[in-house]
């Protein structure tokens, strides 16, 4: 089932905790931990998963340290659709998704695209509320089926992703022309 709930003030410390586990797990391979995905976003509803991105040194040393990943009870899953992406996912004890984990390599499009979308929703506030209303109702709508759920988050995620790499892209323009 599909569960979007309101924003819990939680769910920083938990990605901070989930963050230090992982850096003691695999090391020197992560170069940076960010917390993405909707409950990184202050008031924002989220599904209660807390969303991790990685970014590491090499892909093929964060596959040898798989089975440090599965000690702390994650699932490897490979690519698992988006080439040169790890992804881990981690289930509780009764089978409800806690946590995910993209991993990418250090400089990658896919990470930039995570950031934008993430810090351009934490700067407008008027658009994660939008966002947040918006998942909300594709979770009224289909409550068990996470396919539509996701197409329906398609267009509006695409939107702002691309509007979150233009506002990141001019801030870091405009800070190379100021004195």
């Amino acid at each position: 089932m599909i569960r979007v709930v309101m924003y819990d003030d939680h769910w920083p410390a938990e990605y901070e905790a989930e963050a230090e586990r992982i850096r003691e797990a695999i090391g020197e391979v992560a170069v940076r931990i960010h917390h993405i995905g909707s409950t990184a976003v202050p008031g924002l509803s989220a599904k209660p998963v807390i969303d991790v991105l990685v970014e590491v040194s090499g892909l093929a040393k964060l596959d040898a340290l798989s089975p440090r990943m599965e000690s702390l009870e994650y699932e490897a899953k490979g690519e698992f659709g988006i080439p040169g992406r790890r992804y881990f996912r981690r289930d509780n004890a009764f089978g409800v998704r806690t946590h995910q984990i993209h991993a990418f390599e250090l400089r990658s499009a896919q990470t930039d695209r995570h950031l934008a979308f993430r810090d351009y929703l934490i700067s407008h506030p008027e658009v994660a509320r939008a966002y947040g209303e918006l998942k909300r109702q594709l979770a009224a709508h289909f409550p068990n089926d996470i396919d539509a759920y996701m197409d329906g988050k398609d267009s509006f995620v695409k939107q702002y992703e691309a509007e979150g790499l233009a506002w990141c892209a001019s801030r870091i323009k405009s800070s190379w022309s100021e004195p």
